[in-house]
């Protein structure tokens, strides 16, 4: 079933409607729904709908309201990646992905082995990014839509992660502990926001890694063979829903 996302205003009691451009020509043209046709509406915030489609028109789409239920699939964990920015469209796939697995927010982030530059159009990227995650999201049916936050400096990461209970530094080199073993350690419903540190193609350097430690994150090894970064990203937080989340 179609889903869509609109903001509170769109809301009334009995009718909600759809204003949102893109999403009115996807919803005429490309999915070509006609009146009578039932989808998904989500206020990405606390509650989903399922609307009757009662009208159809260049500025809007309507739909009586059938039924209102809390968010189904969306997940009790809320996870930040903290991704060293790859080259090409990597990023891409890795937001695609991970928003499908149920990651709350991607915070882009230039570390030292970083080969993307910041030629003062990045925001672009962004916007890009955010227009990645808005399709995947509607595509997994998810009840909010992850953001893609402005890029940061690793070391202004290394801040930002004091607002998760527990960072996980994924780190190639690292030979004592593996993410199962710092997984299997958190009691079920203990870490309500979960950070996770993944580098670029190059890694980390010995600095990050130092201040991805003074940070407090728990370094942790993916496994004896060495990821790609997009392969890396996908495989350590399907760890993380599958251990911490999935009942």
């Amino acid at each position: 079933m179609s889903r869509f996302f609109v903001n509170e205003e769109n809301i009334q009691p009995d009718l909600i409607k759809i204003t949102d451009k893109d999403d009115l020509k996807h919803l005429s043209k490309v999915l070509r729904h006609r009146i009578g046709d039932v989808v998904e509406i989500s206020d990405n915030n606390e509650w989903e709908y399922k609307i009757e489609l009662t009208e159809i028109n260049a500025d809007y789409a309507a739909g009586k309201i059938l039924g209102k239920t809390a968010f189904e699939r969306e997940p009790e964990l809320k996870v930040t990646l903290y991704q060293g920015i790859p080259k090409q469209a990597k990023m891409e796939l890795i937001i695609q992905k991970t928003v499908e697995l149920g990651v709350t927010t991607v915070i882009p982030v230039f570390t030292e082995n970083t080969v993307v530059l910041d030629k003062g159009n990045f925001d672009r990227k962004i916007e890009r990014w955010q227009k990645i995650a808005d399709e995947a999201v509607k595509q997994c049916r998810r009840g909010r839509i992850p953001e893609i936050e402005n890029s940061m400096k690793f070391s202004q990461a290394t801040k930002h992660m004091k607002e998760n209970d527990l960072n996980i530094f994924c780190y190639e080199d690292e030979k004592k502990t593996t993410l199962k073993q710092v997984l299997r350690q958190i009691p079920r419903g203990k870490i309500k926001k979960l950070g996770l540190i993944i580098g670029p193609e190059g890694g980390f350097s010995e600095g990050e890694c130092v201040m991805a430690a003074e940070a407090g994150a728990v370094s942790a090894s993916l496994g004896k063979t060495v990821l790609r970064v997009e392969t890396a990203s996908v495989a350590s937080l399907a760890m993380v829903m599958y251990e911490l989340e999935l009942d």
